[in-house]
């Protein structure tokens, strides 16, 4: 499973999965895809996208590279 949010993965949605998996039972792989707790840079948001990890064609390349 993989959850992918255009903010901080610290306490994003991502946290919030794997805790309902957790109290759940439900094992499984998850990645979360989210930008690193810490000052960014500014510009333009495609730019910052692919810079960081969480353009779509990054996320894909992601999850492509998992499933091998």
């Amino acid at each position: 499973m993989v959850t992918a949010e255009n903010h901080t993965a610290v306490g994003g949605l991502g946290e919030a999965v794997a805790a309902l998996l957790m109290r759940k039972g439900v094992r499984c792989e998850l990645d979360s895809v989210g930008l690193p707790d810490a000052f960014l840079l500014a510009g333009a948001l495609p730019t910052l996208h692919d810079r960081y990890g969480i353009s779509t064609a990054k996320i894909v390349e992601k999850i492509k590279y998992r499933l091998r």
